[in-house]
């Protein structure tokens, strides 16, 4: 047995097998961040064994958190964000005689979702009216694993990241040669914009870093991607009395290193 077979195990025996879950890959890569990927998957799960006729269930934050490890602000977060793309739905309704946030996956919405994501054309026989299901999102997810290099940035309502521009502008401006496609500027470029953050605030940033720094032997070093859009981006931002674009900008806020923020149900 590998080794990782059997700490798989240990896991099994020390917590139960209720306790460990699975999130596959294809949900990591459709919803742009391992949170919602896991999210998203309980949803499904959860989406036809609701006992309401119109499909909803409910779940308390508390409930996420004791079941997948989630806080309130990360469930906030990635349901916005599961609802911007348009698979699913919430509503207030009363359980147990308190409100609590009700949740409905529009299966339809989101087997067509995932099949234009993978580039398959939506087909009746997956269809939620369909008698006989011939294919799986398991299926979809095993045979299509290698097809599937397309980002979220694909994904119908979700804004795409303007890497090549932001870089372009760089490289431009502090007179770099940073490339557009390394994983590492794209993560930190796409975390800032998850935050809300546009395109022009990155080229505030780049322009009052630039003219600070460049020139200097010690503090031209710093005009690089994971110094410029890291966690002092909005601190950056904000000097000399800039003001920042993104719609939930927190300037009075110490930045963090986690960017799950949402709207109030």
């Amino acid at each position: 047995m590998s080794n990782y077979q059997a700490i798989r195990e240990l896991l099994k025996r020390v917590s139960g097998q209720d306790n460990v879950f699975t999130v596959p890959r294809l949900y990591v890569q459709y919803a742009g961040d391992l949170t919602t990927a896991i999210l998203l998957n309980q949803i499904v799960f959860y989406s036809d064994k609701s006992k309401r006729k119109d499909g909803f269930f409910y779940k308390t934050y508390k409930e996420w958190e004791e079941e997948i490890c989630l806080t309130e602000r990360q469930v906030r977060y990635s349901m916005n964000k599961l609802k911007g793309i348009g698979i699913v739905e919430t509503k207030i309704k009363k359980a147990n005689g308190a409100p609590t946030v009700h949740y409905k996956l529009d299966y339809d919405k989101f087997v067509e979702s995932i099949l234009t994501f993978c580039q398959i054309p939506f087909e009746q026989s997956v269809g939620i009216h369909s008698d006989n299901l011939s294919v799986s999102l398991t299926e979809i997810t095993t045979e299509n694993t290698t097809e599937t290099t397309t980002l979220i940035d694909n994904v119908t309502n979700v804004p795409s990241h303007p890497y090549e521009k932001i870089i372009s502008y760089l490289n431009d401006k502090a007179k770099t040669k940073y490339r557009a496609n390394g994983k590492k500027t794209q993560s930190l470029i796409k975390a800032r914009m998850n935050e809300g953050f546009q395109l022009e605030d990155f080229k505030k940033v780049i322009d009052t870093k630039s003219s600070q720094w460049l020139g200097d032997a010690k503090w031209g070093t710093f005009l690089r991607p994971e110094t410029l859009f890291g966690n002092k981006f909005e601190g950056y931002l904000n000097e000399k009395g800039g003001t920042s674009n993104a719609v939930n900008s927190r300037s009075n806020q110490q930045p963090t290193k986690t960017y799950e923020d949402g709207l109030d149900f």
